[in-house]
């Protein structure tokens, strides 16, 4: 039995729908349906009325919430006093990053936390969204560095996950300097003429992001694919070798935009405001964090644009 599969179940319990729980837990709805699945098996006992829709429990189900909820809540406690021993010999907050921010954002917001909070150990454990997330979730880390915009939001239980606005990304397209005058290179293309694309992966934040700038737009875009890469640090090299059009983060290409290399392509219509949200867990009571915790928030408030 794994607790994720608890988590999925009362995640289920909460939604009451198999898509939304999928989209929460940062699973495909077919393989959220074999967790449940998964679960029941190791139970012995059907959790879910599969014979009606709405979804519905079944009286096995509903006798399991009880127990499922005091499960989850107990091991996460006995997760954090573990982690609360282990502080002792590294003082050490570690951050759960995707990958983009990890090499953009993290290092211009630390620096300028040092500055108010004092000198912060800390371990940074990079990865995709759906993996820091999990990270999270699963006690792996005592804060988690994300994006989140309304289309796409990245949900976390309130009654158990905290968190805080730090600043807003904007992403934005970007072509070379050097493309800046090729009125092939524009949006929204033509159809015998469209503009040459480097676009994120499938499975990737940042494509929800992308493909949400696309499908508002008024007029009709025209791309021609010329890579795909999952990583904005691939794609931004690409796109500075001359390769095509990419829509980043401004925080990915601050310096190449100081220099010169890169110019925006388009106006705010191609543009997507995205918050940068910090979590923490609420049973994780290091005081190493407790004590940033308390920083960040009254930052927040002093701050004019809270």
């Amino acid at each position: 039995m794994e607790l994720k599969w608890l988590e999925d179940f009362l995640s289920l319990v909460a939604s009451g729908s198999f898509s939304r729980s999928a989209e929460q837990r940062h699973v495909t709805q077919p393989a959220f349906s074999r967790r449940i699945r998964a679960l029941e098996a190791w139970l012995g006992v059907a959790l879910i009325d599969r014979s009606t829709y709405p979804t519905r429990l079944t009286p096995a189900g509903e006798a399991f919430k009880g127990p499922a909820a005091d499960l989850v809540k107990r091991l996460h406690a006995a997760r954090a006093q573990v982690r609360g021993y282990q502080a002792v010999a590294s003082d050490a907050l570690v951050f759960a990053v995707p990958h983009t921010l990890a090499f953009a954002f993290f290092p211009g917001w630390l620096g300028q936390l040092k500055a108010g909070f004092g000198e912060l150990p800390t371990r940074l454990m990079a990865g995709n969204v759906h993996d820091v997330v999990m990270t999270l979730v699963e006690g792996g880390c005592d804060l988690l560095l994300c994006y989140h915009h309304a289309s796409h939001p990245v949900w976390l239980d309130p009654a158990r996950f905290e968190g805080l606005t730090l600043g807003v990304e904007r992403v934005r397209p970007f072509i070379p300097r050097t493309a800046a005058q090729d009125r092939h290179w524009q949006l929204p293309g033509t159809p015998d003429a469209p503009v040459p694309f480097l676009r994120y992966g499938p499975n990737t934040y940042l494509r929800r992001m992308v493909d949400t700038i696309l499908d508002r737009a008024t007029t009709p875009v025209h791309l021609a694919l010329h890579y795909e890469s999952d990583m904005a640090e691939s794609l931004k090299a690409m796109l500075l070798a001359g390769h095509g059009l990419a829509f980043l983060p401004e925080s990915a290409v601050s310096g190449e935009l100081k220099r010169g290399d890169l110019v925006g392509a388009g106006g705010p219509e191609w543009s997507l405001d995205m918050e940068v949200r910090l979590y923490r867990d609420r049973a994780n009571v290091r005081p190493e964090l407790e004590q940033l915790w308390e920083h960040l928030l009254s930052t927040a408030a002093a701050s004019p644009a809270a």
